[in-house]
C-alpha cells in the first residue's frame, strides 16, 4: 500500500482479505485517504475516519436471519457452521430463542471435507428437519452432497443457507429430492437497473463472451462495481467545487491528502443506486440503505418470498393465494405412503377372493375412505402400509425410541399415519398433526343389565304404594265427611214426596253408600246423579273434584311413560360410581392415550383410579381395545373398560348387550399424523376442513358406525330403553285382570243378593228355599220380561220405616 501511495493515490477499494484490513485502515487514516471496504466485517460498527463499508453490517445480517427464520415458523433448528466468525451472523438466531422452545443443535463442520459425514449423521440422529447452514459458497454443494449420502436430503428437510451468494449455486441435482432451500440475497436479479447494467458489459475470456446472467453474479463482484461508482460519483461532486488532484504520499512522512475528508463526506451524504440496490451510509460509514431479499428454491429457480430492510424488518411478498398455491404444489402428483393399523371400523381386511387382492384393494374402512377423498382433493396417490407391531405409538424411555405409527413417521418410512390415533402432547412434540377429523373423549364401556320382566300391574306404577294408600284414605275420609255433614245440615233433608205439600217425612239422599258412590264417580271422571245441596257439602265435593282433577291428570301423564318405557337398573352410572365401589374391576389399553390420561392426570379421582388399576390382580390392562371389549362381554357386569367414546359408539352399535356409561372424561380428537415439519400438513388440514364443511365426515361416520349394526334398541345413558308406541298384553294385562276380578266380584255379589231375596220370598210365601230359587230363576231366564208383579207381604213381615223429621227420629 505504501508503494502505491508513493506513485500518486486518491482512494483504496479493499483489501479482499481481512488479514491485512487493520494495516490498510491504519495507513488510510494516517494519510487521510478514503477507503471503501466490500467484504464481510464481523466486528461491531465503530466510528471510522476515512473508511466506509458497502457490505451490510454483521448485526444487520444477524437480525435479518433471525427475523426471516421467525417468519418461517421455525421453532426448533440445527445450526451448522464452518468458520468461527460465522457466530457473528448466527448471534441473532441464538439470542432469539424463547423460553420453552426446544434447544438449538449447534455443530461445526470439520475443516477436512472428507470428514463431514459424521457430523451430518448427528444432525440426522437428532431428528431435526430444519438446518441453518453457514459455509463458504464454494462449499455448499459439497456439504449438500454429503448430506444426501446420509439420507438427509428429502422433502421433509429444510435448509436455510446464510451466505448472500447461495443463490448463485446450481441446485438442479437436488430438485427431485424435494428439498426445501431458503436463503437471502442482496442482489435482486429481476430489478430493471440490474439487468440493464449487466447488459452494458461482458466478461469475454472468463465467460466465453456470453452475457453474464444476473442470477449468477457474486456479491463481491457487485460490491466492487458499486464501490467504483460510489467513489467516482463522490470525486465528480467534489471536482465541481474544487479541482481534485492526486498527490504523492509517503507512509514515513507527515503529508496527507487534502481532499480525503471532503471526498468521504460526499460519499456519506450521497444516495447511490448500484447492482446491490440502493446505497446510503450513516455517519460512521456503515451501510444502512439496502434490501435483503428472502428467496425459496423451486423447480423454476429461486422465488421471492419476502424482503428485509433495516427500517421495516421482514415483509412477506407472497399473497394468500400464492401461499396456498405453493402449499398445494408441494403435494401435487406425489405418491405417499400411508401407515395404519387394523381395527374396525377404521381399517379392516376385505374378504379374501381369487385372484388375491393386491395394494389398497385389500383394505376397507373409515380411514381408507377418508384418505381417498383427501387424495381426490389434493391430487396425489397413496399406498396403505400396516405398521409391523400394530401399535399406535408410545415412547420407550429404556430404548429412547417410539414404536408404532409414530415411530414409522419419525423414521420417514411413512408420509402419513391415520387410524383412531389420538392427538396428545407427547406425540405432537415429535410429529405434526392435522386438524382433528373426529372429536371425542374418554368414556366407559359396560354391559347392559338384563331387561326387567314386564309387570302386569304396570298401570299402578305411576304412583308409589304410599300414594295409593293416601289416595284410598282420602277417598274414605272424604266419603265419611260428606255423609256426616249431609246429616248435620238441614239443607240436605228433603221431602220424600216433593209433589205433596202434606208430606210428614224428610229423607237424606247422601247416605253412606251414596257418598261413597258420589266420590267414586268423581274420581273415575263419571257422574253419579247425586248432587249435594248444602253449601258445606258442595264445598267438600268441590275440593274433592279439584283433588281428583290434579291426581288423575298426573296419573294420566305418567301412565304413558310407564307403559312404553323400560327402565333398567345399573350398578354404575358415572365414573364416580365406578370409583366408589370395589366389586366391578376396570381397566384400559395399557399402551394407549387413555392410559396416559390416567397416568398423567392431576385430578385426585383419576389418580386414585390409576393406582387401583395398577395394583389390581389379575391384571386389568389389555393389549388392545378388542381384548377389553371381549372382557366386558365375558365377565358380564364384573368388568368395565375405559376407551374413546367413538369406538364405544361403534361397539355398542354392533353389540346390543353393551352400553356407554356416563359422560366424557376429557375432550380430544383424532388427527392425521405427519413427520415433523412436513410440507404437506397445511394442505391435508385444509382438505379435512373442506370435507367437514361439506358434511362428508359426518356421512362417513354414519356409514361405518351405523350401517353394519344389527339395529339395537334405543337405550340412553341412564338406562332408559324406549320401545315402540304399540303396547303388548303384558303392559296392560293388569287392567284386564282388574276388569275380570271386578266383574266376577259383581257376579258373586249379585248371586248373594239373589239368594238373600229368595230366602225372604220363601218366608213370605211360605215355601221352601229351593222352590223360591227355582221360581226366581225361571223368571230370570225369561229375558223378554222387563217387569214383575209385586208380591204381597204378610202383615207380620211388614218392615218398619224409620224417617227423620227435622232433628229427631219418629216411627
Amino acid at each position: 500500500v505504501c508503494g502505491l501511495t508513493s506513485t500518486g493515490l486518491s482512494g483504496i477499494i479493499g483489501p479482499r482479505h481481512s488479514s491485512s484490513m487493520d494495516i490498510v485502515r491504519s495507513i488510510c487514516d494516517t494519510l487521510e485517504i478514503p477507503q471503501i471496504v466490500t467484504n464481510w466485517d464481523p466486528s461491531p460498527p465503530v466510528p471510522r475516519n476515512y473508511q466506509i463499508n458497502l457490505h451490510p453490517a454483521a448485526h444487520f445480517v444477524s437480525q435479518a436471519l433471525a427475523d426471516v427464520v421467525r417468519a418461517l415458523g421455525w421453532r426448533s433448528l440445527a445450526l451448522v457452521y464452518e468458520r468461527d466468525d460465522a457466530l457473528a451472523r448466527l448471534r441473532g438466531l441464538l439470542q432469539a430463542r424463547e423460553r420453552g422452545q426446544p434447544p438449538i443443535v449447534l455443530r461445526q463442520l470439520a475443516a477436512d471435507a472428507d470428514h463431514r459425514q459424521p457430523l451430518l449423521k448427528e444432525v440426522k440422529k437428532s431428528s431435526e428437519t430444519r438446518v441453518v447452514l453457514d459455509c463458504e459458497p464454494d462449499h455448499i454443494l459439497d456439504v449438500l452432497r454429503q448430506a444426501d449420502e446420509v439420507k438427509l436430503m428429502h422433502v421433509y428437510q429444510s435448509f436455510f443457507i446464510t451466505s448472500l451468494d447461495a443463490h448463485t449455486v446450481d441446485y438442479s441435482q437436488f430438485l427431485k429430492s424435494g428439498i426445501n432451500i431458503t436463503t437471502l440475497r442482496l442482489i435482486q436479479p429481476g430489478r430493471e437497473s440490474v439487468v440493464k447494467k449487466m447488459q452494458d458489459f461482458t466478461y469475454g475470456k472468463y465467460y466465453n463472451r456470453e452475457l453474464l446472467k444476473p442470477e449468477r453474479i457474486r456479491l463481491e463482484t457487485a460490491l466492487a462495481y458499486d464501490a467504483v461508482h460510489v467513489y467516482a460519483n463522490a470525486l465528480f461532486k467534489r471536482e465541481t467545487a474544487v479541482p481534485v488532484t492526486d498527490e504523492i504520499l509517503f507512509c514515513n512522512e507527515s503529508l496527507v491528502w487534502d481532499h480525503g475528508i471532503s471526498v468521504r463526506d460526499f460519499m456519506l451524504k450521497m444516495e447511490h443506486e448500484g447492482l446491490s440496490g440502493s446505497i446510503t451510509f450513516d455517519s460512521m460509514g456503515t451501510r444502512v440503505g439496502f434490501t435483503l431479499e428472502a428467496v425459496e428454491l423451486s423447480s423454476a429457480g429461486f422465488k421471492r418470498i419476502g424482503t428485509w430492510t433495516p427500517e421495516n424488518g421482514f415483509s412477506t411478498a407472497r399473497t394468500e393465494k400464492e401461499t396456498i398455491d405453493d402449499t398445494l404444489h408441494k403435494i401435487y402428483g406425489r405418491h405417499l405412503i400411508v401407515a395404519s393399523r387394523l381395527g374396525p371400523p377404521y381399517l379392516r381386511e376385505k374378504p379374501k377372493k381369487v385372484p388375491p387382492r393386491i395394494g389398497n384393494d385389500r383394505y376397507e374402512g373409515y380411514s381408507m375412505d377418508l384418505i381417498t377423498q383427501i387424495s381426490e382433493i389434493l391430487n396425489f396417490t397413496f399406498e396403505f402400509k400396516l405398521v409391523p407391531d400394530g401399535e399406535y405409538g408410545t415412547y420407550d424411555p429404556r430404548t429412547q425410541r417410539w414404536n408404532g405409527l409414530i415411530g414409522e413417521l419419525i423414521s420417514r418410512r411413512a408420509d402419513l399415519a391415520i387410524c383412531d390415533l389420538t392427538i396428545t402432547f407427547e406425540r405432537e412434540s415429535v410429529v405434526d398433526f392435522t386438524m382433528p377429523f373426529m372429536n371425542l373423549g374418554i368414556s366407559i364401556l359396560y354391559t347392559k343389565s338384563e331387561k326387567p320382566q314386564r309387570n302386569m300391574f304396570s298401570f299402578l306404577e305411576p304412583f308409589t304404594i304410599d300414594v295409593w294408600i293416601y289416595m284410598a284414605t282420602a277417598f274414605l275420609g272424604v266419603s265419611v265427611m260428606l255423609f256426616l255433614l249431609a246429616r248435620a245440615t238441614p239443607s240436605e233433608w228433603k221431602s220424600s214426596h216433593p209433589c205433596s205439600a202434606e208430606s210428614e217425612e224428610l229423607e237424606n239422599t247422601l247416605t253412606m253408600s251414596n257418598s261413597i258412590w258420589h266420590n267414586c264417580g268423581s274420581i273415575m271422571q263419571q257422574g253419579s246423579d247425586i248432587a249435594p245441596q248444602a253449601i258445606s257439602t258442595r264445598m267438600v265435593a268441590g275440593i274433592w273434584w279439584f283433588f281428583t282433577l290434579i291426581m288423575i291428570s298426573s296419573y294420566t301423564a305418567n301412565l304413558a311413560a310407564f307403559l312404553t318405557v323400560t327402565r333398567m337398573d345399573f350398578p354404575i352410572n358415572s365414573v364416580q360410581d365406578l370409583a366408589k365401589q370395589s366389586k366391578i374391576k376396570y381397566g384400559t389399553f395399557e399402551r394407549g392415550s387413555t392410559a396416559a390420561f390416567f397416568r398423567t392426570s392431576n385430578d385426585s379421582l383419576y389418580q386414585r383410579m390409576w393406582t387401583v388399576m395398577k395394583q389390581a390382580r389379575p391384571d386389568v390392562f389389555t393389549n388392545d381395545n378388542m381384548e377389553g371389549v371381549d372382557r366386558v362381554k365375558k365377565q358380564k357386569g364384573d368388568y368395565a373398560f375405559f376407551m374413546e367414546s367413538t369406538t364405544i359408539e361403534y361397539q355398542t352399535a354392533l353389540n346390543c348387550d353393551l352400553r356407554k356409561v356416563g359422560g366424557l372424561l376429557d375432550s380430544k380428537g383424532y388427527g392425521i399424523a405427519l413427520p415433523r415439519n412436513s410440507p404437506f400438513r397445511t394442505a391435508v388440514s385444509g382438505a379435512v376442513l373442506k370435507l367437514q364443511e361439506r358434511g362428508n365426515l359426518s356421512a362417513l361416520k354414519a356409514h361405518w358406525w351405523k350401517a353394519e349394526g344389527p339395529g339395537c334398541d334405543d337405550t340412553d345413558d341412564d338406562g332408559v330403553q324406549k320401545s315402540s308406541d304399540e303396547l303388548v298384553l303384558l303392559n296392560v294385562g293388569g287392567v284386564f285382570l282388574v276388569l275380570l276380578v271386578g266383574t266376577l266380584a259383581a257376579f258373586l255379589i249379585a248371586i248373594l243378593e239373589f239368594l238373600w231375596n229368595c230366602r225372604r220370598i220363601a218366608v213370605d210365601e211360605q215355601m221352601t228355599p229351593w222352590e223360591a230359587v227355582v221360581s226366581e230363576l225361571r223368571f230370570v231366564v225369561q229375558c223378554g220380561n222387563n217387569s214383575k208383579p209385586v208380591r204381597p207381604r204378610r202383615a207380620g213381615s211388614t218392615s218398619r220405616t224409620c224417617s227423620f223429621d227435622g232433628s229427631y227420629l219418629r216411627e
